[in-house]
């Protein structure tokens, strides 16, 4: 079977030898012991005498006996059996020294996504199970002439020699081990199935260290995680700019959130059928020192990484309602909460503690929830989502059509609306199949009693056929772009949705939103 060979490697006969005879010699010392307890004090002086002869001759006849074992142990995981990172590092740097005039060398990076979830929910028994899963799939997988290791945790990586159309059968390996780690596998009395995030550098030539190759794969290895589709990455020197700005971004992080600089942006949301405006989606926009004005998909992802999108969230939410608390009473907001969000067994009762503190009314407030965050964990999910419903917040299930969608998700947890993916919406313009899936799905939230809501509309013609096919709201580009606090107040004056407040002279914000 070809695959590097991933369980610790047998004794040599040397080592067994060696450690049976460390045995013997101990147990006979014993005995000695024993001998001058009972007063046969020229006995055990003849035994240990002996002892210390036999272990002179096994050292002059196997003098690396002892460090074999120990090498043995010091250089494998003793979960998986696979090469641990030290003795990697050094395949690796003797794998790159020894192809420099002839080949490349290439490193496939891997980890599972949400492990934790999977240890939280089932236990560090079921994670072990699962990482064991991983190494059996890299074994099974890897060609002979690959270093496979874990390195700690949920991560793990594959070396092997490129040359000639070695690209391409790394690219075939990467979407083999893809396609595998995505099936269903048991784990104890559960079934789960892991998705891992993969990512391929590549290196060769004078000075190419294997601590250069690490470093290119671990940032494709980042950017493929936040791309969130699964598919293998290969690093981009345009990721050494990305990580520059990832950590300035952490670096500012808490302090922007400690000084409210990270702001609410409010993206209208329309009523098709009447053209009336019903709420906003709540997102967020933070001008930073250095890297200027970012959106929320720059600095979420970010926050998610670190653990700060939930505070990021709950910020947001609490600098919205504030502003919100005038607005006309049919006027809702909606939040997009991220996956790790819904890992917080106390999400609700964070949620509904800034409802009572902004005084905002809960049926006012809807929560988007998405597929993956299903996935991560169902029972917490629905826990989280029970105790928001009986408060009455509402609840969307959003961007459905990015993942694994199906009617069983739909079921999965009682939903208020649905919002289609932006892709679909946005591709739906010339494109007869995109416009097939949206009407489809709009006739199953027909049948489930379900209001569809398209994202990321663009242009005229694609709300005029959301409309013929009955999709109850949109939001998207085709509105304006998502508005500050200002512009907010600006334009519900002008439509007459702040309570007490008369229209103001001046520009409207968006003619398409002057209805």
């Amino acid at each position: 079977m070809p695959g590097t060979p991933a369980p610790p490697a047998p004794a040599t006969p040397s080592a067994r030898f060696f450690a049976a005879a460390l045995a013997a010699g101990t147990l006979l010392v014993a005995v000695a012991v024993l001998l001058l307890e009972l007063g046969q004090g020229p006995v055990a002086k003849i035994v240990l005498l002996a002892v210390a002869a036999a272990l002179a001759a096994i050292h002059w006849r196997f003098p690396g006996g002892g460090a074999e074992v120990a090498t043995q142990n010091d250089s494998h995981d003793p979960l998986t059996g696979l090469a641990n990172r030290r003795a990697f590092h050094a395949a690796g740097q003797t794998m790159i020294d020894g192809g420099l005039r002839m080949r490349k060398v290439a490193l496939l990076l891997l980890d599972i996504d949400r492990f934790r979830a999977v240890t939280g929910s089932f236990g560090h028994e079921a994670g072990d199970a699962l990482l064991l899963h991983v190494a059996r799939t890299l074994r099974g997988e890897a060609p002979s002439d690959a270093i496979a290791a874990r390195f700690e945790g949920d991560s793990f990586g594959l070396l092997l020699p490129l040359q000639g159309d070695g690209r391409a059968r790394i690219e075939r390996l990467a979407e083999r081990l893809a396609i595998r780690l995505n099936q269903p596998v048991r784990l104890g009395a559960h079934e789960h199935t892991p998705r891992a995030a993969i990512a391929i550098a590549q290196i060769g030539g004078p000075g190419a260290t294997i601590d250069q190759l690490v470093r290119h794969a671990d940032l494709a290895l980042i950017a493929a995680k936040q791309r969130g589709d699964g598919r293998p990455l290969w690093f981009d020197p345009t990721m050494e700019s990305a990580m520059a700005e990832r950590n300035a971004i952490i670096a500012d992080l808490r302090s922007a959130l400690a000084q409210d600089a990270i702001t609410p942006r409010f993206d209208p949301q329309i009523d098709l059928g009447t053209g009336r405006l019903t709420g906003f989606e709540v997102t967020g926009a933070w001008k930073h020192p250095a890297l200027g004005m970012l959106d929320t998909d720059r600095f979420m992802p970010v926050a998610e990484s670190c653990g700060l999108a939930g505070d990021v969230s709950l910020s947001l939410m609490r600098q919205a309602m504030t502003s919100a608390r005038d607005w006309d009473p049919s006027l809702t907001l909606s939040f997009p909460l991220v996956v790790s969000q819904f890992q917080d067994a106390w999400l609700a009762q964070k949620i509904i503690k800034r409802l009572t503190e902004c005084g905002f009314p809960a049926h006012r407030l809807e929560i988007e929830i998405t597929e993956d965050a299903l996935f991560a964990n169902l029972a917490l999910a629905q826990s989280i989502v029970v105790s928001l419903k009986n408060q009455g917040i509402a609840l969307a299930l959003d961007d459905f059509g990015s993942g694994y969608s199906s009617l069983a998700h739909l079921r999965a947890l009682p939903f208020d609306r649905v919002r289609i993916d932006p892709d679909f919406i946005g591709g739906m313009k010339g494109d007869t199949e995109r416009t097939a899936i949206v009407h489809a799905i709009v006739q199953l939230g027909d049948n489930l009693n379900l209001p569809i809501a398209a994202k990321g509309l663009r242009d005229s013609e694609t709300l005029a056929r959301l409309r013929e096919i009955g999709c109850a709201h949109a939001q998207g580009p085709f509105y304006g772009a998502p508005l500050d606090g200002a512009q907010v107040r600006q334009l519900l004056a002008e439509k007459r949705l702040l309570i007490g407040a008369a229209a103001p002279a001046g520009m409207i914000t968006s003619p398409r939103l002057a209805g």
